[in-house]
């Protein structure tokens, strides 16, 4: 495997920040996961199902189904090659584990100067509930365009590792859907380091499974990069969904704008959000926002959202962030009662004009109204 150097533990003084945290791919560098660390403090650890053992099985070629446009290849490569790590290396356990035990890495290489105006797709259908890994590495040329979609769906219990590279001047739309079954537990890290002037718009979609945590990490060390990352997110009883998107950004003119927003509709329905956005000193110019909002829609289900602003220069364009968890808007359901719409039916069009302000950003139309079907069928009912 791969291996890099760790960044030494700070044994006994808790990790403050998110920069701060060891980066290996080495197991041992992580100790067994903890309630008491941050970055697992939510996570139900029962359901984990495994991904954070020593060993664990991996996904093979025939559970993954790889449809691309001609001019954009895949293979399959050993996973100590010098390509695997190019966006970056875990920072928790289970991250490090799923790295060790995938032996093969899928690569998707998009050559420079293609533009692609088909949507690119990387379906995962694992056939069992066994623990597996999996590593996907992304790399766009300079001044290549795509939209590429990894979709999640089945029953399975999935350790994920994503990089994404964009070369100067690329622009890549991903979308990763987790449309999970009831029984499954996927968390998935993600990587992204945008070169000179690319643009990396990034959304991730939850729709199912027991436990679902994706952590999208972008790195903007490439003057002009800009990154806008998007989250939708739908959970129900027996769902729990953790998003921990972050952004560093560490040369100058950068932007990032981040959005998630979540409706919870089940009593014991669980969505964590935590949003880091760290602003060095290199950083000057920087323009950065994030934002989460949660749709609680029944008594008994919780929604934690924590945005986190780390700046360190104050030579910047802009910065902010703004939180916040509630029921229903009582004016938009008057409103709508008021021209003769039934209660019910009112809760479910505020719900999905909520929702469908991210699902618009998808700009892919057999993605976007796939979504809204799920989504339909998921609100039948609510508000009755």
């Amino acid at each position: 495997m791969s291996q890099h150097g760790a960044t030494a533990h700070s044994h006994g003084v808790p990790i403050q920040t998110r920069s701060e945290r060891p980066k290996s791919t080495s197991i041992s560098d992580f100790p067994e996961i903890q309630k008491t660390e941050e970055i697992w403090r939510y996570v139900p650890l029962e359901k984990l199902r495994g991904l954070d053992a020593e060993v664990i099985g991996e996904i093979k070629e025939e559970e993954i189904e790889v449809k691309l446009s001609d001019s954009i290849t895949s293979r399959w490569i050993d996973s100590s090659s010098q390509l695997v790590g190019s966006a970056g290396i875990p920072e928790d356990r289970v991250s490090a584990v799923a790295w060790t035990n995938a032996s093969k890495t899928l690569v998707i290489d998009v050559p420079a100067n293609n533009e692609s105006s088909e949507p690119q797709l990387i379906r995962v259908s694992p056939n069992s509930t066994d623990a597996k890994a999996l590593h996907i590495l992304i790399t766009l040329g300079n001044h290549s365009k795509a939209t590429m979609v990894l979709d999640h769906t089945g029953v399975g219990t999935l350790g994920e590792n994503v990089e994404i590279v964009l070369g100067d001047g690329a622009e890549l739309n991903f979308v990763t859907l987790q449309e999970w079954s009831v029984g499954s537990t996927h968390v998935s890290t993600q990587f992204a380091k945008l070169g000179r002037s690319s643009r990396l718009k990034h959304i991730v979609v939850s729709m199912g499974g027991d436990l679902v945590r994706v952590v999208p990490a972008v790195k903007l060390d490439s003057p002009g990069a800009e990154v806008n990352m998007f989250g939708v997110y739908l959970a129900d009883t027996g769902n729990y969904f953790e998003h921990r998107p972050y952004v560093d950004h560490i040369a100058e003119n950068c932007v990032s704008n981040v959005a998630y927003k979540g409706a919870l509709k089940g009593a014991g329905a669980h969505t964590v959000w935590v949003g880091d956005v760290l602003i060095r000193e290199s950083a000057v110019g920087t323009d950065t926002y994030e934002l989460n909002r949660n749709l609680l829609l029944v008594d008994g289900a919780r929604a934690d959202s924590v945005p986190n602003l780390e700046i360190e220069t104050g030579k910047i364009a802009g910065a902010g962030h703004a939180s916040a968890s509630g029921r229903f808007d009582d004016l938009q359901l008057f409103y709508l009662m008021a021209r003769g719409i039934d209660e019910g039916t009112a809760k479910q069009l505020v719900v999905r004009g909520f929702l469908n302000e991210i699902i618009q950003k998808i700009e892919i139309p057999d993605v976007e109204q796939r979504l809204i079907g799920a989504i339909e069928a998921e609100l039948e009912g609510v508000g009755n």
